[in-house]
């Protein structure tokens, strides 16, 4: 499956909704062909002894627990800050229309 046709293209070209010019196509044709011919030689290489590698940095478990901090301020006082509450809450402008 090395080689693309001309009619390859456009039907890739139809299913991603693309609109080719015969400059576009010819290019396209010469591009994915070379694409596939080196995904096919990456199928080739002899990966038996290798195990599945999923993750490269070896970092693992990076985030931190969760602690509350109680800072000593009551949710009501800070909101008597704020110019709308409702149910508790800050009340702002609707963001989306």
């Amino acid at each position: 499956m090395g080689k693309l046709s001309r009619d390859d293209v456009l039907k890739l070209a139809n299913l991603a909704r693309l609109e080719l010019s015969e400059d576009e196509i010819t290019e396209y044709v010469t591009e994915l062909s070379e694409i596939l011919q080196y995904v096919e030689m990456l199928q080739s290489v002899d990966v038996s002894g290798l195990a599945p590698t999923n993750q490269v940095t070896g970092l693992t478990n990076v985030t931190r627990d969760d602690e509350i901090v109680d800072y000593g301020y009551q949710v009501a006082d800070l909101l008597t800050n704020v110019p709308a509450v409702e149910a508790g809450q800050l009340k702002v402008k609707r963001m989306i229309g």
